[in-house]
């Protein structure tokens, strides 16, 4: 089961570049994320008030989930959209993405008490080397975006990396379909105002536009940030970060079969590194490698700290 949750995790997550993709040549970033969320959190909120995963959680643990979400859908996902719409690449911007298990993992121990063991760094050094050398020509090809431009993913990044540690240190157990809620609202809030503000709220007639929108919302949303969530309670922070090594392989698939992009030896090449590195880490943890040193902790933290 947690083999295919991972593998439909990895393609709906990598979906999510194409998606922007997609909707880029059609409207703004802001008008394609505003209309990705405001029907979605409508029918969310609609339904919410009749599901029992709300029962028990209190005004702070709604507020925690309103900032994750603004850190894990808003602010990701503009970042994203924007910085392909500046032209980075989607594969480079899925390479910059992929940095986020090195950062997770190093961060891991000292805000999780989640020690990563020596297979698991060689893993996810692995999986570094696996990305770069799938994206690594289109990063040098000297294409069409400014060069601060490939700044604007890596904050994205950071601000899911933000988003994950602080919903791993919240005390309270938060159903998904909650959390999903929470965000996806939270989502709609900030792009809609965002759009009204920038006078990019009207959509376009472009049939384009509406496919590029139901492909985020099914297969990005639901697929992809719901798997995240689900993914991230059962493994840990360590284990489900590893998985985003695969997404610049994948979405180079993605583009080949969709946009004809070239799809050659060195990408085979650095899929084939990125897999070995999941198996690397995912291994680690099952063959019992004992984890680096830990610091002493206070019975009360590593409670907290603890993956749900």
């Amino acid at each position: 089961m947690n083999a295919l949750l991972s593998a439909a995790f990895v393609i709906c997550w990598s979906s999510g570049f194409i998606g922007a993709k997609l909707g880029a040549g059609s409207a703004s970033a802001v008008t394609l994320l505003m209309w990705r969320f405001l029907p979605l959190a409508l029918v969310l909120l609609a339904v919410a008030p009749a599901r029992a995963s709300w029962r028990g959680l209190a005004p702070r643990d709604v507020v925690r989930q309103v900032v994750i979400g603004a850190l894990s859908q808003s602010g990701y996902l503009l970042t994203v959209y924007g910085a392909i719409q500046l032209g980075v690449s989607s594969g480079t911007t899925a390479l910059i993405d992929g940095v986020q298990p090195l950062v997770a993992g190093a961060l891991a121990g000292p805000l999780l008490h989640q020690y990563v063991t020596r297979r698991q760094w060689l893993g996810l050094g692995l999986g570094v080397a696996g990305v770069a050398v799938v994206t690594s020509a289109d990063a040098t090809s000297g294409g069409h975006a400014a060069w601060w431009a490939y700044a604007v993913p890596f904050l994205g990044m950071l601000s899911l990396v933000a988003a994950t540690f602080l919903e791993g240190r919240s005390r309270t157990k938060v159903a998904p379909e909650a959390a999903l809620t929470t965000h996806c609202l939270t989502s709609a809030v900030v792009f809609t105002a965002l759009a009204v503000g920038s006078g990019e709220a009207v959509p376009p007639a472009e049939p384009a536009f509406w496919i590029a929108t139901a492909w985020l919302v099914v297969l990005a949303t639901f697929g992809g940030y719901g798997l995240y969530w689900i993914i991230l309670s059962r493994s840990g922070v360590t284990q489900v970060n590893t998985l985003m090594f695969l997404m610049a392989p994948v979405t180079a698939v993605w583009g080949a079969l969709m946009f004809g992009e070239p799809f050659g030896v060195r990408t085979a090449l650095g899929l084939a590194v990125a897999l070995a590195a999941v198996l690397v880490v995912r291994g680690g943890t099952d063959s019992g490698d004992r984890p680096a040193e830990r610091i002493p902790e206070d019975p009360a933290k590593a409670v907290t700290g603890a993956r749900r």
